[in-house]
């Protein structure tokens, strides 16, 4: 059988670009919890975690220099400051691998959809496998640790109901009870909100740059009225709301992490939040739901162009391969 060279697609390019950026930021911030970790059990799962993601970045960067591709520039030794206070305790590392993990199977899901070519396509399923297995891992750890909180308990259902009025949108005056879907992704949504605030919690104890700071600020802000919205809304119902009461942040003032590295990764979570948010409204039958979903995808959209601008400003951001433009080059010279 013959082997015909197939370029690479534009969503594979693309694909592969964007994940070798996140993996190596991911590779980074592991570098440094591992550093700082003192838990036996959780820098194994944080040393299986930098594997991957290490193992992900060499195979990206193997296929772009066989096509000839420049390697995106990457995070160094140069971004983190190991000699410093540790900033977060060791639950939050674990805390980070099954964030990083549950973002990532949804995110990898999307972009292996896409893929056509086999080598890329076998990379990507393999990278689904391994972030799966990783998230199971860190949600047994988190479990044994009593980190972990599991969404809320309903009465199983004694028969299959079918809906006779179109009121079952209804989510002003008299509303329905929330259904299983409404209710896993307003919990999972909060929790996603906890980590953010402990994570600007940290950060604003050791960021002196006042645009920056002022940055982090604005998005701790946000996801407090997410916590506080959905909670009251799952409070209202009886269902108790999230309540997260564990504290992973040090008294440290100095910043372990450059400027850019935090900038990016806000940058990279907030692009994550959208969908994530974005697939919470399309599950949510409910019209009042749906209103707080499209208010906070267009409050963090507003708040993703602040983060974005603060990159391009400081020269932080990289330009995403793109097509070429056809009307400049059909011009004559």
């Amino acid at each position: 059988m013959a082997v015909h060279s197939i370029r690479l697609s534009s969503a594979e390019i693309g694909g592969l670009w964007a994940t070798y950026l996140q993996e190596n930021m991911a590779v980074c911030l592991l570098t440094y919890f591992l550093h700082h970790n003192k838990d036996e059990e959780i820098g194994k799962t944080l040393k299986h975690a930098y594997e991957v993601s290490d193992g992900h970045v060499k195979k990206i960067a193997s296929i772009f220099t066989e096509e000839g591709i420049p390697i995106p520039d990457g995070f160094t030794e140069k971004d983190l400051d190991l000699t410093v206070p540790p900033l977060f305790h060791d639950l939050f590392g674990l805390s980070f691998v099954y964030s990083m993990c549950r973002m990532g199977l949804i995110n990898t899901g999307f972009i292996t959809s896409s893929m056509a070519r086999e080598d890329v396509q076998d990379f990507f399923v393999k990278m689904v496998q391994e972030n799966s297995l990783l998230y199971k891992e860190s949600t047994t750890l988190m479990l044994s640790k009593g980190l972990y909180d599991r969404p809320p308990m309903i009465p199983y259902p004694k028969k299959v109901e079918y809906i006779e009025k179109l009121s079952y949108l209804s989510g002003f005056g008299k509303k329905r009870p929330l259904n299983v879907a409404e209710i896993t992704e307003i919990f999972f949504n909060t929790e996603r909100n906890y980590f953010s605030i402990l994570l600007c919690m940290g950060l604003l104890q050791v960021i002196k740059d006042k645009e920056i700071h002022d940055y982090i600020q604005e998005g701790k802000k946000i996801s407090e009225k997410q916590i506080n919205t959905f909670n009251d809304i799952l409070m209202r119902e009886e269902l108790l709301g999230n309540i997260s009461t564990i504290v992973d942040v040090t008294e440290t003032t100095v910043s372990p992490f450059s400027d850019k590295l935090v900038v990016t990764l806000f940058h990279a979570l907030n692009a994550i939040d959208i969908t994530m948010i974005g697939h919470a409204l399309s599950l949510s039958m409910r019209t009042d739901l749906a209103a707080y979903y499209q208010k906070y995808i267009l409050d963090i959209l507003v708040y993703s162009a602040k983060g974005f601008d603060i990159l391009v400003d400081r020269g932080w951001a990289q330009e995403p391969p793109h097509a070429p433009d056809r009307r400049d080059l059909q011009k004559l010279k």
